[in-house]
């Protein structure tokens, strides 16, 4: 898909934990978590739930060359997806999978075989054609994907890990920042050195400030905190992520105008939409 700037996200899936079709999500979306990033000819997906499938179509009709996958963490919302990216069945493909928060614990590459194995799973990991190439990481290294890109990256507050990343390109800036639970009293300060002067914060914001008590331990955010977070590090824009599937139509049109109040330019995330930088 060409796009008007050669900097460019867009969400193929924006929800938390499970997937959420039906007539009650129809505005906001219920694919789970997957963002395709645009810089100039390189092309970097973020997470592989259930969006990543039709993002994975796309990508294998209408491009070519090698794609990275950059995974936030393996936790079933995120991954679920993962057998059923197109580019990985492409013989002619290349695809990088990295993930930086399994160090110490087991590889991404077994981690993946874990997943595609029976009972689970019909078919394991062999049955890609592509040259799928699998690269771990320590969370807070910076990465060099491909020639000309370095991205940094910072361990998160959630069970088993996860990684948030940093984008940087010409001039510009993007952070993927999800699954991540705060301290009620104290920003994180890891987030806040990652995502300090960025253009874009895509930010969990599974839950509200109002809800957070209820789900202390769960591993994730609010969207009041995004805001928080953003102006105490210099953002230009909030984008809310990873909303809880119990957020219908009616409740994510009422976070969106509160956000929208508090912080002028915050537009909670929703499955198809692009933003350029």
């Amino acid at each position: 898909m060409a796009e008007d700037s050669d900097f460019w996200i867009r969400f193929w899936g924006v929800r938390g934990s499970i997937a959420c079709p039906g007539p009650a999500h129809r505005r906001w979306g219920g694919h789970t978590a997957c963002v395709e990033i645009g810089c100039g000819d390189a092309v970097f997906v973020f997470d592989a739930g259930t969006g990543v499938r039709p993002l994975g179509k796309r990508l294998a009709s209408e491009t070519e060359g090698p794609l990275d996958l950059f995974l936030s963490h393996t936790h079933f919302d995120h991954v679920v997806g993962f057998p059923f990216f197109a580019p990985f069945y492409q013989r002619d493909r290349e695809v990088r999978v990295w993930a930086g928060h399994l160090a110490g614990m087991q590889s991404i590459y077994a981690t993946v075989c874990a997943l595609m194995q029976a009972p689970l799973f019909p078919v394991p990991p062999e049955v890609f054609t592509a040259d799928v190439q699998f690269r771990d990481f320590k969370a807070g290294d910076s990465i060099a994907p491909r020639p000309g890109f370095e991205l940094r990256t910072a361990p998160l507050n959630h069970p088993n890990g996860a990684t948030a990343y940093r984008i940087d390109y010409h001039g510009r800036s993007v952070c993927y920042v999800t699954d991540t639970e705060h301290a009620p009293d104290r920003p994180d300060r890891t987030i806040l050195d990652l995502v300090a002067g960025a253009d874009v914060m895509i930010y969990d914001s599974s839950y509200t400030d109002d809800e957070f008590p209820n789900y202390v331990g769960w591993g994730h955010s609010t969207w009041e905190e995004g805001v928080r977070l953003a102006d105490a590090a210099g953002v230009g824009r909030l984008i809310p992520f990873h909303h809880d599937p119990i957020h219908e139509d009616p409740q994510m049109d009422a976070i969106a105008e509160a956000a929208e109040a508090r912080r002028p330019g915050t537009l909670p995330a929703y499955d198809g939409l692009v933003l350029r930088l």
